[in-house]
């Protein structure tokens, strides 16, 4: 069976990767979908190395914080898994969701990356599913993954907060471009690359995932996390000629 590498970039946010871990832990089978936990420490202060080195998890402990992107690199680097999952540390996921996932990669060789709906996001993948408290969210999330109807919806534009991809996309493709350091629009960047070699992207409307959304850089400046996604964003209109807004 498959092996799926779980990368979480994290930086001075020990409380979010625990609650990160814990619900993959809680809420993935290792006997139907065998995984492993790539942590990435970017240069935290908090104490999450010590953590996960008492957590028996994988991890890579770096002396700085390099940014989102290449935190990511550095953990796919490190991965073993045939599929490849990039996870924010504030991501709480739910029953069911890594079987839904990867059975939506693996339905097509031509799709190249599938991701969740969320109750914070950029575009399509937010959902207003109401919930009160996270036992609230399980329950919802247990409804939404056998709910009928479409399952999954093609998109042009899949948000990095959970996106799986297989390892042949990987290879093809190849990194997270790291000009967009310390993060916003690498994901875009991901999508749009893949497209451009012939990949379809799937948005899995089955699987709701909880989303704190940029927890990392809400710690810091709005006005200056404003001046990076405009930065970000006209980096990603320089390097392909195209506005990323008409994907959303």
């Amino acid at each position: 069976m498959k092996l799926t590498s779980i990368v979480i970039p994290t930086y001075n946010g020990l409380d979010l990767v625990q609650q990160a871990v814990a619900s993959i832990r809680s809420y993935t089978s290792q006997q139907d979908t065998p995984y492993e936990i790539i942590v990435v420490d970017n240069g935290s202060t908090d104490g999450t190395s010590g953590w996960c080195l008492q957590e028996q998890l994988a991890f890579i402990s770096l002396p700085r914080n390099t940014g989102f992107p290449a935190a990511c690199n550095k953990g796919l680097r490190f991965a073993r898994g045939d599929c490849l999952m990039l996870l924010n540390n504030d991501v709480t996921v739910s029953h069911g969701w890594l079987a839904a996932l990867l059975q939506a990669l693996n339905s097509d060789g031509k799709i190249g990356i599938v991701g969740p709906v969320t109750n914070y996001a950029s575009g399509k993948q937010q959902v207003d599913y109401p919930f009160h408290s996270m036992n609230e969210f399980h329950r919802v999330a247990k409804e939404v993954l056998t709910q009928s109807g479409e399952q999954v919806q093609p998109v042009h534009r899949l948000v990095g907060f959970c996106m799986l991809f297989g390892r042949t996309l990987y290879e093809r493709i190849g990194e997270l471009d790291e000009r967009f350091s310390p993060g916003h629009y690498e994901d875009d960047d991901y999508c749009f690359r893949a497209r451009m070699s012939g990949y379809s992207l799937l948005m899995c409307r089955n699987v709701f995932v909880h989303h704190q959304g940029s927890a990392s850089f809400k710690r810091g400046d709005s006005m200056e996390l404003q001046r990076l996604v405009e930065q970000n964003r006209q980096r990603f209109i320089d390097k392909w000629q195209v506005d990323p807004g008409i994907f959303i």
